[in-house]
């Protein structure tokens, strides 16, 4: 900041905000760079190899319609709308997504002055309410909620199941150019080398380093992306199996450590006042110190554990695997009832 001076601090800040504060295509841009830049390398590199000794000419078809339906998904959840809650709708919202008076209680949004529905939150970033809020994702420059997580979802699965299908058919066309290349057979009858797996492999590594070097590194980049996709779409199915957002959570998290800090309070003032009350009773004799320790560390766990059992994440939404996955894939907004009650 001494370098630049206010000049350069306030252009940094204006970087910052722009890229962190307000709905920016930056990310979106990148997307379309990965995806495309990668199907571009492939096809220069490896279509010339297809069809192969594994691989019919289809898959030349398959791999241009997978990315296409990608990119599809992609804009579908990006450009759709997440369940924005407005005046015309917010009764209805309302009644679909009733307070727990846990982690959701009654109050009105200060910027959209609107009654804020259970489960939504106000999107500093897009300015907005969503229902069944789950997060803002840069990647789709989106909040994902109530209308479109469906989308979310289709796009992570199909983006593994694409990032899967991508390393499995480079590996195929490597493994064909060892057939092609006699390779194995070459290194066993000419430089003999013994036919196992143990002595094969630095061999047969070495000779595809050399010689099909894009191929590996993009097949291992594509599966280092399926398994992120698979995790990332594994949390996120576990949260709709669970009728749980990621927005509620943190929520649920804050809620407990708050409970757990106030239950210790309320076991510490009461191991005290019976501590002091035991005192108070003694008559002619001071207590041991022991004593009064262990007094006091008994009574603060039996307290503990009374107050302690009140602890636990009392999810109302959560109406079974069925109708939590059918939330999701038909939600409250798309269905008729919904639209009778935004009427009324």
């Amino acid at each position: 900041m001494l370098i630049f001076g206010t000049k350069g601090q306030n252009a940094i800040l204006s970087v910052e905000h722009y890229c962190c504060d307000r709905p920016n295509p930056i990310l979106q841009i990148l997307y379309l760079a990965i995806i495309g830049g990668m199907y571009f390398i492939i096809i220069k590199s490896s279509f010339r190899y297809i069809p192969g000794y594994y691989l019919s000419e289809v898959h030349r078809y398959t791999a241009f319609i997978a990315v296409i339906v990608g990119v599809g998904l992609f804009v579908l959840t990006s450009f759709s709308d997440p369940g924005t809650v407005k005046a015309d709708n917010v009764s209805a919202y309302l009644s679909a997504y009733p307070y727990d008076n846990i982690i959701f209680m009654e109050k009105q949004c200060s910027t959209c002055k609107i009654t804020r529905p259970a489960r939504s939150k106000h999107c500093s970033i897009c300015d907005r309410c969503v229902a069944r809020f789950d997060h803002h994702c840069g990647w789709m420059n989106n909040c994902i909620g109530e209308k479109n997580t469906r989308y979310f979802m289709a796009f992570l699965l199909w983006h593994f199941v694409l990032c899967l299908y991508g390393t499995v058919v480079l590996a195929l066309i490597l493994c064909g150019q060892l057939k092609d290349h006699k390779v194995i057979y070459i290194l066993t009858a000419y430089y003999g080398v013994e036919d196992s797996l143990y002595s094969l492999f630095p061999h047969v590594v070495q000779w595809l380093l050399i010689s099909y070097n894009t191929q590996i590194l993009v097949m291992v980049f594509l599966a280092v992306v399926s398994l992120l996709l698979a995790g990332f779409f594994g949390y996120h199915a576990c949260l709709c199996l669970t009728n749980t957002t990621t927005n509620e959570t943190f929520k649920w998290k804050d809620y407990i450590s708050w409970k757990k800090r106030l239950n210790e309070a309320k076991a510490s003032s009461a191991a005290l006042k019976g501590d002091t009350f035991a005192d108070e009773n003694v008559s002619g004799r001071e207590k041991p110190p022991q004593k009064r320790h262990a007094l006091f560390c008994c009574t603060r766990q039996k307290v503990g554990e009374k107050v302690g059992e009140v602890i636990a994440k009392k999810n109302m939404y959560d109406r079974g695997v069925l109708r939590n996955v059918f939330e999701i894939i038909i939600p409250f907004s798309a269905r008729r009832s919904f639209l009778f009650r935004k009427s009324d």
